[in-house]
Parts: C-alpha cells; sequence; structure tokens
C-alpha cells in the first residue's frame, strides 16, 4: 500500500489529514516535527510526505532540502496557515512537489497527493530500473571464480576509472562486450552513451559512413547531414569489436582519432572534434596481420596501451557449473519456467564439453535446453546430441573413432530418442528392434 507520512504539531489537523488519506486508499504516518518526521521518513518509507512549513523545531521549507538530500525519491508537499510568495519559491527550490495553503485548498490536497504519489512511484521505479542497469554491466555481472577470470576483472577494474584505451582479444564468445561494458560503467563516462560497432558487419563504405557521417550530397543518396557513430558517443565510450576486420585506410581515420581527436567526415573539409574513450576487442592475432599487411602496425600500439585477455571456457572449466546456473535462472525468468531441479549427469556434461564457442554457445545451450524440457528436472536427455555423446564416451572411459559400432548406435539410439521427445515405444518401433532390446540398450549406453 502506498504511504503518506503527515508531519504537523496540530494533533486535530494530522487527524484530519489522516482520515482524509485513509479514505483514498492510502497507508498514514505521522511526525509532530523534523527530527521525528526525518526518522518516521527513515523507519516508513513513505512516497509522499505532506508537512506543515511551522514545526516547533525548524522550517518545513528547510526540512524539504534535508529530506530530498537524503530521501531523493521522496515526494514532498508543503502546508502553511500563512502563505507567501518568498517561501513558496524557496519550497519548490529546495525540491519541494508543491506548496499550498491551510484551509483555502482543501479540496485541492487529495488531487495533488495523487499526483505526488504517481511521481514518486515513478521516481521508484526508475531508480529500481538504474540500479538493475548498473548491475547488469558491472563487474558483478561477470561469473567465475578460476584465477583466469579474477585476473582479467582485476586488469578491468584498474583500467576503467582510467581513460586509456583498451584492447580485449580472445575467442569468439568469451564475453568482450561484456567486459567492455562494465570497463564503460566502472568509468566516470558511465553516464554518457556507450556505443557499440561491431566492424564486420559493414562494407568499407558503409562502414566509414556509420562511424564518421557525412555531408549532404557527399554521395548519391545522402540528401541531409548525417552524425556518425563516433559523434554518437561523444564525451561517452564507443566499443569497436572485430577490431582486425576494419579496412586497411580506414584504420588511417581511427588512428587520427586516437592522437588527435578529431575525425573529417565523408564530404567535409573541416575536421570534427569528440572527447572519446576507445575499447577495441578482436578475436585474431593482431601481431600476425601486422607481418601480412593487414593491420597498421602503428594503431596496434595506440590501441593496445592495456590489453586484457579473455579465457576461453574451456580453459576455466571449473566456472561452467556457476556460469549454468546463472543462465538458467536468467532464461528461466525469461521463459516463464518454474524453478527447475539440475541433474549432476547434465552438469557434468557441460563440464566435459568443449565449448568451441565458449559462453555464447553455452547461453544456446542452456536456452534450447529449457525450451525441451518436459519435466521439473533439467537432465542430460535435456542436451544437443553431440554434448549427449561426448558425456557418454567420456564416461564409458573410452575414445571411440566416429567408426567404432559402439559410439555409432548409441547415437543413432539417442538421435531417435530425442526425436521421438523419449516415447520408446515408438523409438523401438522406428528403429526396428523390440522394447526389451531398446530398454537394455538404453541402460547400456546410459541414454
Amino acid at each position: 500500500m502506498n504511504k503518506v507520512l503527515i508531519i504537523d504539531d496540530e494533533a486535530q489537523i494530522r487527524k484530519l489529514l489522516a482520515r482524509m488519506m485513509e479514505l483514498e486508499g492510502y497507508e498514514v504516518c505521522q511526525a509532530t516535527d523534523c527530527r521525528s518526521g526525518l526518522k518516521q521518513i527513515e523507519v516508513s518509507s513513505p512516497e509522499v510526505v505532506l508537512c506543515d512549513v511551522r514545526l516547533p523545531d525548524g522550517n518545513g521549507v528547510d526540512l524539504v532540502l534535508k529530506i530530498k538530500k537524503q530521501f531523493p525519491q521522496t515526494e514532498v508537499v508543503l502546508l502553511t496557515a500563512h502563505g507567501n510568495i518568498p517561501d513558496g519559491v524557496q519550497a519548490i527550490k529546495n525540491g519541494a512537489y508543491d506548496y499550498i495553503t491551510k484551509g483555502d485548498d482543501n479540496n485541492k490536497i487529495i488531487p495533488l497527493i495523487s499526483r505526488a504519489m504517481e511521481k514518486a512511484l515513478i521516481n521508484r521505479r526508475l531508480e529500481k530500473l538504474e540500479a538493475q542497469m548498473e548491475r547488469r554491466y558491472s563487474f558483478q555481472n561477470i561469473q567465475g571464480n578460476s584465477k583466469l577470470i579474477k585476473e582479467a576483472v582485476s586488469l578491468a577494474q584498474k583500467v576503467a576509472v582510467t581513460d586509456v584505451p583498451v584492447l580485449l582479444t580472445g575467442e569468439t564468445g568469451t564475453g568482450k562486450e561484456v567486459f567492455a561494458q562494465a570497463i564503460h560503467s566502472g568509468s566516470a563516462r558511465k553516464d554518457k552513451a556507450f556505443v557499440a560497432v561491431n566492424c564486420s558487419s559493414f562494407s568499407k563504405d558503409l562502414l566509414e559512413s556509420e562511424m564518421f557521417g557525412y555531408k549532404a550530397g557527399a554521395f548519391t543518396g545522402a540528401q541531409k547531414d548525417k552524425k556518425g557513430l563516433f559523434e554518437e558517443a561523444n564525451n561517452g565510450t564507443i566499443f569497436l569489436d572485430e577490431i582486425g576486420e576494419m579496412a586497411f585506410d580506414l584504420q588511417a581515420k581511427l588512428l587520427r582519432i586516437l592522437e588527435t581527436g578529431e575525425f573529417i567526415k565523408v564530404g567535409e573539409t573541416k575536421p570534427t572534434k569528440v572527447n572519446i574513450r576507445i575499447i577495441a576487442a578482436t578475436n585474431r592475432d593482431l601481431r600476425k596481420e601486422i607481418e601480412e599487411n593487414h593491420f597498421r602496425e602503428d594503431l596496434f600500439y595506440r590501441l593496445s596501451v592495456f590489453q586484457i585477455h579473455l579465457p576461453s571456457l574451456r580453459d576455466r572449466r571449473e566456472d561452467i557449473e556457476q556460469i549454468a546456473y546463472s543462465l538458467i535462472d536468467d532464461f528461466g525468468t525469461k521463459l516463464s519456467r518454474k524453478a527447475v531441479k539440475v541433474s549432476d549427469d547434465f552438469i557434468e556434461a557441460l563440464k566435459q564439453h568443449s565449448w568451441k564457442g565458449n559462453i555464447r554457445e553455452l547461453r544456446n545451450v542452456i536456452e534450447r535446453s529449457l525450451i525441451v524440457c518436459n519435466e521439473e528436472e533439467l537432465t542430460l536427455q535435456d542436451l544437443p546430441i553431440e554434448i549427449q555423446n561426448s558425456h557418454f564416451e567420456e564416461s564409458a572411459g573410452k575414445s571411440y573413432s566416429n567408426f567404432e559400432l559402439a559410439a555409432m548406435e548409441r547415437r543413432h539410439i539417442a538421435r531417435v530418442l530425442q526425436y521421438t521427445k523419449g516415447n520408446k515405444t515408438e523409438t523401438a518401433r522406428l528403429l526396428k528392434i523390440g522394447l526389451t532390446t531398446l530398454y537394455r540398450k538404453i541402460e547400456e549406453y546410459k541414454l
């Protein structure tokens, strides 16, 4: 229930106002002076405070300033028996929602409280969303307790508070954009824009116009000026993913920005100045790209002032279980699934898999498993066939080749079981074997 705090030293007025608020469905708490009012806000967390101007231990106009400083999401409406313009102006400057006179404005109190309550609830929802967004993009969102990931996080936290360029390296799917977001979130630029660009997603000409913008008439179809992504990210951070894919001649423009903070738009003659932090990422060996004349050496040294390598998932298998449970929670909410149990063989199979696609692949597998899961528990059978097979072979202590009969038979039975959604009678019919034989094979191959 939404709460209103009434601060007034006159008992009769408090009682009248409280009754009015309660009839409107509000929960009401009361205080008689500034000191008890602040304490009541701390204890009860009311959305709206209805406060008298003249109080035994202070002035309501000054109290507004204290309330807004300590509880910025709370809205304050001031009441006075002797309204005057200077007090009203100062009250609004101090952060009051409104200022009304007792008696003359009694009919306005309920609509005013309703509007103040609506604003306070919006404030609190925004505060909650901002806190969620901050957690989502902070270092707290990076899962894992392995030495390798802790070292990477520690380096990222140290460089976040600076303004130097950062180069993130590592295989595809290791979370380079998550790290870039966390570095931005931990910097002084966190309230400014974070713009992510995948350099492999555009042709050379399109990437140039998207990144740097253009003047009207610069080329056919350029009917008006367009801001580039570097301008959009001004005073913030730009994340250049797959930087190794950037065309060689565009790299010179990027180098100029790093050195001077300036670039020239397509079709423009005057430079545009920006204040921007650059975080780049690649899954390529840029030193090898330099040797093959695909990447500028001077740009590499400017980008890699601070380099962080993100470990592959198979190099930190001890983190897989924690990451998996976190993803199960996230996707469970997204898919409106009730809390599901997780079997030991499900987790064990995840730990044994090679994860060439790293965390991105793990995300896809977890989401798929929750979709196909028919029970209240995630089991080995909910995983893709290739993960089931590799788990079976690992658990059996064998290294089956693709040509060995047991491995081939196991894979085929698993595929048919998955096709029939676990219907053993239908599986036996499709395999043209007896149901008893199928059960024996399931037991033998631990399907």
